[in-house]
């Protein structure tokens, strides 16, 4: 009786080892959470640093996984780095990723990418002006940047709004470069009046330097309020979907997402 006992036991436990195994991204079957996060994109991820690495970091040891960081250079478009880090993995052999960080929680992204489940928004990020208080004393909304030398990062959301506005009446006066922190770096040396770049970028390398003011600008093809930022992984994976909001939610209520934020300059905007 105590045998058949000692077998019915045994035999549960492993249908739950199973369960638990089912209910993990496929390399956590070796104890792995393998995230992707983007290349050159700080302060979130660029050289094994930032926001979106720390983050990383935590939600593994809240899985009590080990980190596998899958730094990936962004594609042509969002659709792109969804299939290539997401779902299907990328041409040359690597991803995909079990989940993908810093993917923009929109309507319009979700319902052009069903393989894809968009979740867990942790920041809302938005496009802000920051400029040199000594060449720029007043600012009175864009007309105040007539004339001005506006920086801005060349592939960004930033800088096509700075070149589109007014139907190109401040093209001859942006210069492009190949991050938004050098842009920054050159407002600093006195090179830039302005720079147009994300709030997290401008805290990030400014660290709230009184003689660099920032300014909330209406663009009309820029949302005023921001987006919200979060995670995306397969849609089949509901489950691990769950218990990343779970290891998410447990961050932010310790306090230790926001601590996250701050080691790098940027104040966390809550979704």
């Amino acid at each position: 009786m105590l045998t058949l006992r000692l077998r019915g036991l045994r035999a549960m436990l492993l249908i739950c080892c199973a369960l638990l195994v089912a209910a993990l991204p496929a390399h956590a079957e070796t104890g792995i959470l393998k995230v992707a996060v983007y290349k050159e994109f700080a302060p979130f991820s660029d050289n094994g640093q930032g926001v979106d690495v720390d983050l990383a970091a935590a939600l593994a040891r809240k899985l009590s996984l080990k980190l596998s960081l899958l730094p990936f250079p962004a594609g042509e478009n969002l659709n792109d780095d969804l299939r290539n880090m997401v779902w299907k993995g990328h041409y040359l052999g690597y991803g995909p990723a079990d989940v993908m960080l810093h993917v923009p929680v929109d309507g319009a992204l979700m319902a052009s990418n069903d393989k894809v489940e968009i979740f867990a928004p942790y920041h809302v990020e938005a496009v802000r002006l920051v400029r040199s208080a000594r060449s720029i004393p007043v600012f009175d909304g864009v007309a105040s940047l007539a004339g001005k030398r506006i920086g801005v990062e060349q592939v960004s959301l930033a800088g096509m709004v700075m070149l589109g506005e007014g139907n190109g009446r401040f093209r001859d006066q942006v210069h492009l470069f190949h991050t938004a922190a050098e842009a920054l770096q050159k407002l600093k040396a006195g090179e830039l009046d302005a720079v147009l770049a994300t709030r997290s970028e401008i805290e990030s390398e400014l660290r709230g330097d009184p003689d660099f003011p920032l300014e909330q600008v209406s663009f009309q093809r820029l949302p005023r309020a921001g987006w919200a930022i979060g995670m995306a992984m397969r849609k089949d994976n509901t489950e691990v979907a769950r218990k990343l909001q779970a290891a998410l939610n447990e961050l932010v209520a310790s306090g230790e997402l926001k601590e996250i934020f701050a080691r790098h300059g940027v104040q966390l905007a809550k979704p």
